[in-house]
């Protein structure tokens, strides 16, 4: 609140929550990448992304439900719990808190390890990459269509959470996800999270590459993981949201907390677990 007046959610809160999110995930790729896997590895980097939602619920998932995905927010809107209007608000702050949070590790915090680790370079494939600190590019082996199918399957969320306990159970859900789920590209399930780094290090001097690496993998992580969300949200309904009782059934914030574990991808962690193979 600010003289006498309180700004909507999604003016301050919702961009800073999801800058930090952001800036935990690429800080600590960019620790792991650019120490060589010295001073982190693929464990960590999960690490930090599954505390960085589980703090984001935390802070606001009592008064948003803590949409920092549009993949979590466009079921919400199909089953009319959440305003459409709402959804191109949130992304459009989901998009730009992403892009503003990757300049941070760039500009900022690991500048100077970003040109001594390659050289000098800014490139985007090879044993001094440094791409994968910011977006997710596939392992050599995977196919698109391996990578989507990951994609669907790695938002298709089937839990439920007591409540009070959201933010430290699904931070334990993601966790778990990225541990089992990480080796084929680093368990992005985040559009905006994948999609945005990824323009950052396009005009940034990473150059077309970004694109074009994986196949033209770029498009994967965002479309997949739209998809997953909404077959994974029907079959929740079906089989268990259907057969609660009347008093007992999920809140709108539960629903919230328990599909923010689609949140939490970490870019570099592919590329760290195939160095230490």
């Amino acid at each position: 609140e600010l003289i006498g007046f309180k700004a909507p959610y999604s003016w301050f809160r919702l961009p800073h929550l999801s800058f930090l999110h952001q800036l935990l995930i690429q800080g600590s790729s960019a620790q792991a990448v650019t120490s060589g896997g010295t001073k982190g590895n693929f464990f960590t980097v999960f690490l930090a992304g599954s505390l960085g939602i589980m703090l984001a619920i935390y802070v606001s998932g009592n008064v948003s439900g803590a949409h920092l995905n549009p993949a979590f927010s466009l079921p919400m809107c199909l089953r009319g719990h959440l305003p459409w209007a709402r959804f191109l608000s949130y992304s459009l702050v989901q998009l730009l808190s992403a892009f503003c949070a990757s300049g941070v590790p760039y500009h900022a915090l690991y500048h100077d390890a970003l040109q001594n680790y390659p050289g000098g370079s800014l490139t985007v494939t090879g044993p001094k990459e440094t791409a994968s600190i910011f977006a997710t590019y596939p392992a050599p082996y995977l196919s698109l269509s391996n990578g989507f199918l990951d994609q669907v399957l790695g938002t298709w969320k089937l839990m439920g959470v007591p409540a009070g306990l959201e933010p430290v159970v699904v931070g334990l859900l993601i966790l778990a996800d990225m541990l089992s789920m990480g080796a084929n590209c680093g368990f992005p399930i985040n559009p905006v999270q994948d999609l945005d780094p990824r323009l950052f290090t396009y005009v940034a001097g990473w150059g077309p590459e970004v694109f074009s690496a994986g196949n033209g993998w770029w498009w994967v992580p965002v479309v997949g993981s739209l998809v997953g969300a909404m077959p994974g949200t029907a079959t929740y309904q079906l089989l268990v949201a259907k057969h609660h009782p009347e008093d007992s059934e999920p809140s709108q914030d539960l629903e919230c907390a328990q599909q923010e574990a689609s949140d939490s991808g970490s870019p570099a962690a592919t590329q760290l677990q195939e160095s230490k193979l």
